[in-house]
């Protein structure tokens, strides 16, 4: 008896869900896991746990932070770069700041807390942090002395021409100094939480300085990566820590340095990416070889 074509529509269907549930849910999840078990792609699947002594101490994929209860540099540590995953290198919360080359201007509020560094004041903040912990030139261009974005409201008579009547610092509060005392013959005034220079009609104007064209700090030291997990930093980063590190440690810098060109990466295939250091992997190195004093 030949079945009705709605039933048999029906039966070909549910034949063709089984079909591919036995596949694409059982089968092939099953293969990968097989697949993921072969030696030397087991360590990757379990998350390139690194262990030590029998305790997991991260993993060699994510990154992590070398600081002490209050966020300070451990100085016997390599440093990573910036995170903005979480509070930092939370895998939970893996993101970027989403922040561009335009956002320049700090939000100042009455309230300090919901005052909102822009991504230019966070790179000032960071290289000047960084070139006093580590004994380098931390000046970047278009940065202040005090470590903020180096950016003026200069409003003219005319809107947007016209002599200069008025010349705002809309980085700097007090107690801050100006950056620079004068524009154009008119006095520089720090910038007063809660007010918005630009709605005010203020031009916008970045203040290059003299800072070297070539910052000493690198650019990964002071910019978080697109996940906020990386666990890597570059070469130039690492050779800039050599020196406090080696210091901390009592050991001789060539060492250190040893150290850092043995946890050095190449780059992909030869050509992608960027050599890079492993922070974990380096750190972990230090503590067999040169325990802390």
């Amino acid at each position: 008896m030949r079945l009705p074509a709605w039933l048999a529509h029906h039966l070909a269907a549910l034949r063709a869900l089984l079909v591919l549930t036995v596949l694409l849910g059982l089968a092939y999840p099953l293969a990968l896991v097989a697949v993921g078990r072969i030696p030397g792609l087991d360590g990757k699947t379990d998350g390139s746990l690194v262990a030590v002594d029998g305790r997991t101490v991260g993993s060699s994929l994510i990154g992590q932070s070398f600081t002490d209860a209050s966020g300070n540099p451990v100085p016997r540590y390599f440093q990573s770069r910036p995170s903005a995953a979480g509070d930092g290198y939370d895998p939970t919360s893996t993101a970027a700041s989403n922040l561009g080359p335009q956002d320049i201007v700090d939000t100042i509020t009455v309230n300090p807390d919901d005052s909102k560094q822009s991504l230019l004041t966070q790179v000032c903040a960071r290289s000047t942090a960084i070139g006093e912990l580590d004994g380098v030139d931390g000046r970047r261009p278009y940065c202040t002395p005090d470590g903020v974005g180096a950016v003026l409201a200069v409003f003219h008579r005319d809107g947007l021409t016209g002599p200069v009547t008025r010349v705002v610092s809309v980085n700097q509060v007090a107690p801050a100094t100006p950056f620079v005392a004068t524009w154009q013959h008119t006095p520089v005034q720090l910038a007063q939480p809660g007010h918005d220079y630009v709605a005010e009609g203020g031009v916008i104007t970045p203040v290059r300085g003299d800072a070297p064209a070539e910052p000493a700090v690198p650019a990964d030291a002071v910019t978080a990566s697109g996940s906020g997990l990386d666990p890597h930093i570059s070469p130039a980063y690492a050779q800039i820590q050599v020196a406090r590190v080696a210091r901390e440690r009592g050991a001789d810098p060539a060492q250190i340095r040893r150290l850092v060109k043995e946890h050095t990466t190449g780059r992909a295939l030869g050509f992608m990416g960027a050599p890079a250091v492993n922070v974990l992997e380096l750190n972990l190195a230090l503590d067999q070889d040169f325990p802390a004093r």
